[in-house]
């Protein structure tokens, strides 16, 4: 769900006037009270595991429902993504402030989120090897090991089984029509529920939208958005940095394709780590900056870096990057996600085919793709798809078909981030074209997840208003940077020389500001880090408003100690406040005043800047 931390505080700040206390509830309410949010009720729907019998069992589906604070305008279904996030345990309806969010969304609706089948509390599929691994280099070995431990049901997780569940959920709770918002792959199965239960439906939000028939097996719809995604996210924000981001990018990520870099990168505790990063490795950690607003502040001076020969800056975004990426299974079973995307495909192969032919029909169907295919990348970027995760899977793989039927005609809002790389707004535009009564909002700057991504609250207004009144007419303008991009990254003083009090305080203003980038990547999460700095020392969160730096160096001969804090009252853009100290043998030494205006200090018994 992306940066929750600053999303909490938002949802607080916009809707503090929202009632928390529920009232009498809706007719259909049942369950057990629980969670910390008044009037919140828990059940179970059991469903089989296999509707058609073949495979005996059930799955204990948990559900959350909580009714608004007066009468119900009806219920809406709250859809998580992934697929591999429980619904009922990402949206956390049980915390209050999550709560206070969702009914400011949905004002009036009785909100609906259960776990879907192998997730969270609902028969959690859990694979460790898959769940721990980062590369894709193997990964299929891996999925297919999992497959194999789970057994024949391995094939009941598609989301087709996702669907009837969900149809099953609404029954028992005893609504005839729902509305449902779906989030990222939520909006697949939205959009599969809609198509197989149109009677069902009485509109739909869609936020970072997956058409039925997507992801494309290759991701090549991702590689070919990329380039004018990073132009526009870029514009003239990271001209500090670099005169062309979209273009750094496909030049470092070709070359890594040909010859991937390796390197030590500096680890918190002083030690260091090896790295390799090929051009697939680059690409996705490109993706996930639409999902890490610091990692996308970071990446145009480490990529233009990259591009100039020094490969040390993103070898670190990377290493820090792929620990911020391990997830539990019960936040993201990467099991279920497995077992869900392997059973849709599409693939190039036949569903029923032997695992043992797929490799070689997948080489074959990636050399016969006609050039462009993955924009100006080269088909080494189609590891970004799903094919080379599901080559290995059991049969059956792929080749359903999740769009039976013509979609209901409800009204319809889709959101779309204008720095959203995995779910391209393309996406959501033709969805959109299917449906009359659609209306799509793209907020420009902002990534995945848009509603909680959006530190200005615009999406939000947005979903509050349309749920009102589907004909309104509201826009988002594109909302400041939480951090900006950083400039071109500093080169360390001479070797024997200390730097002047105007070099040194440059160098150090760049490191605090790459700091602030590096904490919101890392630090400032539910699960903290401690982020080594580039050259020397490390950060450390100190609660979720700040962050101790302790001999962070940015170049080698330059540091800076002390703490920063949030600034309170501006949600939108981060500022910090704090003393901090200056050394490092190549150093001006000194002290430097972080404010809101700026930074100011003293260096070598000087006043700077």
């Amino acid at each position: 769900m992306g940066q929750r931390v600053h999303v909490r505080a938002f949802a607080l700040a916009l809707v503090a006037a929202a009632a928390l206390t529920a009232g009498a509830g809706s007719a259909t309410a049942q369950g057990t009270p629980c969670g910390a949010t008044p009037g919140l009720l828990c059940s179970t729907v059991v469903v089989p595991l296999d509707p058609s019998g073949a495979i005996p069992g059930t799955v204990s589906l948990h559900v959350e429902e909580l009714p608004p604070p007066g009468p119900s305008q009806g219920a809406v279904f709250l859809i998580a993504g992934g697929p591999g996030q429980g619904s009922a345990h990402t949206f956390s309806l049980g915390t209050p402030g999550d709560a206070i969010l969702f009914r400011y969304l949905f004002p009036g609706y009785t909100l609906v989120a259960y776990d879907d089948r192998g997730t969270a509390a609902s028969g959690l599929l859990d694979c460790p090897a898959l769940q721990v691994s980062t590369a894709p280099s193997g990964q299929d070995l891996l999925a297919s090991a999992c497959a194999s431990s789970i057994g024949p049901s391995a094939a009941l997780y598609g989301t087709a089984d996702h669907v009837a569940d969900l149809d099953a959920v609404r029954a028992s709770l005893g609504f005839d029509k729902v509305a449902l918002f779906g989030v990222s792959y939520g909006t697949k199965l939205a959009l599969a529920y809609a198509y197989a239960h149109p009677d069902n439906v009485s509109r739909l939000v869609l936020d970072s939208v997956l058409p039925t028939d997507l992801p494309d097996p290759y991701g090549a719809n991702v590689a070919r958005a990329m380039p004018a995604t990073l132009d526009a996210f870029c514009a003239d924000a990271c001209r500090a940095a670099t005169p062309d981001f979209a273009a750094d990018v496909v030049a470092v990520a070709n070359r890594l394709a040909a010859k991937p870099a390796h390197g030590a990168v500096l680890r918190a505790n002083g030690t260091t780590v090896p790295d390799s990063l090929d051009g697939a490795g680059l690409l996705n950690v490109i993706v996930d900056a639409d999902l890490n607003p610091g990692l996308a502040a970071e990446l145009p001076a480490a990529v233009h870096a990259a591009r100039l020969g020094n490969m040390a800056p993103i070898l670190r975004l990377h290493v820090l990057d792929t620990a911020g990426s391990q997830l539990a299974a019960p936040d993201l079973s990467f099991a279920l996600y497995a077992a869900t995307d392997c059973r849709d495909g599409p693939f190039p192969w036949p569903a029923g085919s032997d695992p043992a032919t797929r490799p070689a029909l997948l080489r074959s169907a990636i050399a016969a793709l006609p050039p462009g295919t993955f924009g100006p990348f080269g088909s080494w970027a189609s590891e970004l798809g799903n094919a080379v995760l599901c080559d290995t899977w059991p049969a059956p793989a792929g080749g359903v078909n999740l769009a039976v039927g013509p979609p209901p005609n409800v009204p319809v809002l889709a959101l779309s981030g204008g720095f959203d790389m995995r779910t391209p707004t393309a996406g959501a535009q033709s969805v959109i074209a299917q449906f009359p009564q659609g209306k799509l909002v793209v907020v420009p700057g902002i990534g995945h997840s848009v509603v909680t991504a959006d530190p200005s609250g615009c999406a939000a207004r947005a979903v509050h208003d349309w749920m009102i009144d589907p004909t309104t007419s509201d826009t988002c303008g594109r909302p400041p940077f939480l951090v900006a991009p950083l400039g071109a990254l500093p080169k360390a003083p001479a070797v024997g020389r200390r730097a002047t009090p105007a070099a040194t305080f440059a160098l150090a203003a760049k490191t605090i500001a790459e700091a602030e980038a590096a904490w919101l990547m890392e630090a400032s999460g539910d699960a903290p880090m401690a982020v080594p700095g580039l050259a020397s020392g490390k950060l450390v969160a100190t609660g979720s408003d700040g962050f101790r730096l302790v001999d962070y160096g940015l170049a080698r001969g330059v540091t800076v100690s002390g703490t920063l804090k949030l600034v309170a009252g501006n949600a939108v853009r981060l500022e910090f406040e704090g003393l901090l100290s200056v050394a490092g043998a190549s150093a001006a030494k000194g002290t430097l005043a972080v404010r809101a205006n700026g930074v100011h200090g003293t260096l070598a018994g000087r006043s700077v800047p």
